[in-house]
């Protein structure tokens, strides 16, 4: 596949996400006698990514988040070059999704934007968490979907099930972090809705790019040791292949 094809399903992945995930909170959550509470928006994003890796991981390898990139990276998964041409795709696809999102939104009558589903700490945590205890979460929940991410998406993992673990790990995550910075894990998810909640929102959008590449850069080398030290203990000649993405 070209670049200018990866770049294109990563847009799309992103786009898909970040419609899919925040317009359940913006449109669904919220809805009068009807909202899907928390546990839908969960399995919204969790949909989202099951769905999208199906559709086009075969282009790109469906990362749709600049964090699982890095991780992907680190763990020596894909090349350096590729980091840059994925994390525009990805950042662009959430701000188109989240323009398109904003559009619908506001064709109600007393449409007010509020949070947005965008993420925050403190005064913007939906429960009001600090901002060291929204940081440790970020991280914590990041280095454990890039765990799930490699493992199984490595060689000797069952082939074909990979969508199915990392879209239920995603709605793990949300299912946990809700409350406590509304789930980013995603630096792409986050900087899309923020950039239509207002300023405040932007101001804390530091926290939901550091936290999330650092937790997914940990995971990724936490993930690559594992399997490293597997491959040469247990399964002698079974390594991942850097270039395949398996």
């Amino acid at each position: 596949m070209t670049m200018t094809n990866r770049m294109a399903a990563e847009f799309l992945g992103t786009f898909w996400l970040t419609f899919g995930g925040c317009g359940s909170a913006v449109l669904a959550a919220a809805f009068p006698g009807l909202g899907i509470g928390f546990a839908g928006v969960a399995l919204a994003f969790g949909l989202t990514v099951l769905t999208g890796a199906y559709a086009v991981g075969p282009i790109s390898g469906g990362h749709f988040n600049p964090a699982v990139t890095i991780g992907l990276w680190v763990g020596r998964r894909i090349p350096g070059r590729d980091i840059p041409p994925y994390v525009i795709a990805q950042v662009a696809g959430a701000i188109a999704a989240a323009a398109v999102l904003y559009v619908i939104a506001s064709g109600k009558p007393g449409f007010e934007p509020g949070g947005f589903a965008s993420n925050g700490y403190g005064e913007f945590s939906p429960g009001h968490y600090s901002l060291a205890a929204c940081l440790l979460m970020e991280v914590v929940a990041t280095f454990f979907f890039l765990i799930v991410i490699m493992g199984s998406t490595a060689q000797n993992a069952p082939g074909g099930f990979a969508p199915i673990a990392i879209g239920l790990a995603l709605t793990l995550i949300h299912l946990i972090s809700i409350p406590v910075t509304n789930t980013s894990v995603n630096p792409a998810r986050s900087t899309g809705p923020a950039l239509f909640a207002g300023a405040a929102q932007i101001q804390q959008l530091w926290l939901f790019w550091v936290a999330p590449i650092a937790g997914g850069a940990l995971g990724g080398l936490v993930a690559r040791l594992l399997g490293e030290a597997t491959a040469s203990a247990d399964k002698p000649g079974i390594a991942t292949d850097p270039a395949s993405g398996r």
